[in-house]
C-alpha cells in the first residue's frame, strides 16, 4: 500500500485528525521509499566511493527529530512496514549499540573493524531505520564518526528519529569535539526534519485501561495481585531468582510469559540495557511493585527507569504498576526531567486499549 494511503487509513481507523507536520515529514519518507525502489546501479564511482572512504551515502537519509508523542517513530515504522525491500533493518538505536559492541569484541585485533562491521551491516540492509538516536556513554561518542562513515561509504541509508536536533546531540558530553564530526556526517547525509506541533499524539489514543494503581497501599497491591492471577496461566514460581545476562533478579511471582518484579528489584543495583532487553524478550507482561517518587537523590533510579520503560515500550511489553502518584509527579528532579517527559508519555499511551491490543515483539 502506497505510504499516504496508509496513513490516511491509520488516521480514519483511530478517528483522528491529519497532523500538518506530519503530512510534511511523510513526504520525505514518500520520496525515499521511491527513490530506494529504483533499481540498483553498480557504477564505477560506488565502487571508488567504497574502496576510498567517500563520506556520502548511495541515498540521501532521514533524520526526523521533535519533542516527544509527535509521532516520530510511528511514521518511521510506517515508512519500514510498506517499503517492498527484502534488505531493510529497523533497530532501536540503544539495541544497535550493544550489537555493534558485541561484533567489535569478536573482531578485537583486526584491523580497521568498523569498516568489517559495516560490510557486514550492508550484506543485511540497503536501509537502516535506528529508532531514538540519542548519545550519552562516551565510548558510543567516541566510536559513532568513524561508524556512520563506514555505513554510508556502504551506500546504506540512514533513517534516525531522536527527541533532539543534530547540534544538540552529546551536548556537554566529554570530549564532545571528538564527536562533532559524527554530527556533520549526519546533516550531509541526511535530511533534517524536525515535527513541529505540541500535539502528544500519545495522549488522544483510546480509553484508558485500568493497568496503574496508586498510591502505594494495601489496596494497590491487593489490585495488582489480582491482576497477575488473573493473566498467569500454568505453574506459578513464586519468589525465585531469575538468572538475567549472569545477574539474579529475585521475581516476586513469575508464569509462562508473565514475570512481577519489586521496583527495587529492577532499577536499584547494577542493572543495564541489556538487562531490560532480555527481560523485554522473555515476558510479553511484566508487572512493578512499589514505583516511588523520584529526585535529586535518587537519580541512578531514574535513569534505569526511564531505559527500562523505553526498552518495553519498543517491544511493547504490557505493563502494570503499582506507584506512589501518577506518572507526571513521579519525578521532581532536574537531571533526568528531558528524559523523563518521554517515560511519562510512553507509560500514559502503554495503558491504552490501542497499545494493549499491539502484539508482544520479543
Amino acid at each position: 500500500m502506497d505510504l499516504n494511503a496508509q496513513y490516511q487509513r491509520a488516521l480514519h481507523n483511530k478517528h483522528f485528525e491529519p497532523d500538518p507536520a506530519q503530512l510534511s515529514a511523510l513526504k520525505y519518507f514518500q520520496a525515499l521509499s521511491t527513490r530506494l525502489q529504483q533499481p540498483v546501479r553498480k557504477s564505477w564511482t560506488t565502487q571508488l566511493r567504497k574502496k576510498f572512504g567517500r563520506h556520502q551515502a548511495t541515498q540521501r537519509g532521514l533524520y526526523l527529530w521533535g519533542d516527544v508523542g509527535r509521532g516520530k517513530t510511528w511514521l518511521m515504522d510506517m515508512f519500514f512496514d510498506t517499503l517492498p525491500l527484502d534488505k531493510k533493518l529497523r533497530l532501536h538505536f540503544r539495541h544497535f549499540m550493544l550489537e555493534i559492541h558485541d561484533e567489535l569484541t569478536q573482531l578485537a585485533g583486526h584491523r580497521d573493524p568498523l569498516l568489517i562491521v559495516a560490510r557486514h551491516f550492508a550484506q543485511r540492509a540497503r536501509i537502516l531505520c535506528l529508532d531514538e538516536f540519542y548519545v550519552e556513554d562516551i565510548t558510543d561518542a567516541m566510536i559513532l564518526h568513524r561508524l556512520l562513515d563506514a555505513l554510508y561509504i556502504q551506500g546504506i541509508a540512514l533513517v534516525f528519529t531522536s527527541n533532539l536536533a543534530p547540534a544538540e546531540l552529546y551536548k556537554n558530553g566529554l570530549q564532545r569535539e571528538r564527536f562533532l564530526p559524527a554530527i556533520k556526517l549526519i546533516e550531509t547525509n541526511a535530511d533534517v526534519i524536525r515535527l513541529d506541533g505540541n500535539t502528544d499524539h500519545r495522549l488522544r489514543k483510546l480509553k484508558q485501561t485500568h493497568t496503574w494503581f496508586s498510591p502505594l497501599n494495601t489496596a494497590s497491591e491487593r489490585a495488582i495481585e489480582q491482576r497477575f492471577n488473573d493473566l498467569a496461566a500454568g505453574t506459578v514460581l513464586v519468589d525465585t531468582p531469575l538468572q538475567i545476562n549472569h545477574r539474579q533478579i529475585t521475581c516476586l511471582r513469575r508464569a509462562d510469559g508473565i514475570a512481577w518484579f519489586h521496583f527495587y528489584q529492577l532499577c536499584h543495583g547494577p542493572r543495564a540495557s541489556a538487562d531490560y532487553i532480555e527481560l523485554a524478550r522473555r515476558f510479553h507482561t511484566i508487572l512493578i511493585s512499589g514505583v516511588p517518587g523520584m529526585g535529586e537523590n535518587e537519580e541512578e533510579w531514574t535513569h534505569r527507569f526511564v531505559d527500562m520503560i523505553d526498552e518495553f515500550y519498543d517491544r511493547r511489553v504490557k505493563l502494570l504498576i503499582t506507584a506512589d502518584n501518577e506518572p507526571i509527579y513521579l519525578y521532581h528532579g532536574r537531571r533526568h526531567s528531558f528524559d523523563f517527559q518521554r517515560a511519562i508519555s510512553r507509560l500514559m499511551e502503554m495503558r491504552s486499549n490501542d497499545y494493549l491490543s499491539q502484539a508482544h515483539r520479543p
